[in-house]
């Protein structure tokens, strides 16, 4: 049986295969083994159900509503795909390139996305229900009411993120179980994140109560600018620390 993978704008023939009992699958992992670059490459709502994908070039392909559970994506290029709807259930996408990738809808739990790049990648209202987020750079990602129940997000960077009306309920963030949405403060010199008992302003990471105790010295070491940053912020900042702390938990 002879199946063909398609350019998605041109229709041109990227890799076609004729064998015995055939599939869109067994064509796409032949495909890979020649070596083909499946940049493009139409696999609308392809079953690809376990596919071993480690590696594909997959760049600006349309995968929407394919089957994906349970595939190995181990360091992918997905940049710009179109996952809208997708399964990824228990997929492996550790290190992948997801930079602007279109997961809208998509199912994603119990993902292994460890050391993945979102980079302004759309996640609106996919399931990220349990899934491995360590090291994940989900900066400029729209996670708006994505579902990230328990999902593991140690030393992720969510720097412009948009969290509104995501479930983050029970999320690991840098070891801290969250009971409120993190507050972000974006425009000022450095990134500020405000979880329920950390602050986080750079790179630098400490509990708020500390925060407030560090001497000049101490905030000095920490970058250059830090004391002038922090002589300016540290009121208004400390202040929006205790709303924060009062406010509803999720």
């Amino acid at each position: 049986m002879k199946i063909s993978i398609l350019n998605r704008f041109s229709a041109g023939v990227i890799f076609e295969a004729d064998i015995e009992n055939n599939t869109v699958k067994l064509t796409l992992e032949l495909a890979l083994k020649s070596g083909a670059d499946l940049r493009d490459a139409n696999l609308y709502g392809a079953d690809l159900y376990g596919a071993d994908l480690r590696g594909a070039n997959l760049h600006g392909a349309n995968l929407y509503d394919a089957n994906l559970y349970g595939a190995n994506l181990h360091d992918a290029n997905l940049r710009g795909a179109d996952l809208r709807g997708a399964d990824l259930y228990d997929a492996n996408l550790r290190g992948a390139d997801l930079y602007g990738a279109d997961l809208r809808g998509a199912n994603l739990h119990g993902a292994n996305l460890y050391d993945a790049n979102l980079y302004g990648a759309n996640l609106h209202d996919a399931n990220l229900h349990g899934a491995d987020l360590r090291s994940v750079n989900l900066r400029g990602a729209n996670l708006r009411g994505a579902d990230l129940y328990g999902a593991n997000l140690y030393s992720a960077s969510l720097r412009s993120a948009d969290l509104h009306g995501a479930n983050l309920y029970g999320v690991d963030l840098d070891g801290e179980k969250l009971t409120r949405t993190p507050l972000q403060l974006n425009n000022l010199k450095w990134f500020v994140l405000i979880s329920d008992s950390y602050l986080k302003i750079g790179c630098q990471r400490h509990l708020i109560s500390d925060w407030d105790k560090f001497d000049d010295s101490e905030i000095e070491k920490m970058a250059l600018g830090a004391l002038d940053f922090w002589k300016k912020w540290k009121n208004p900042i400390l202040t929006i620390c205790k709303a924060h702390s009062e406010s509803e938990e999720i």
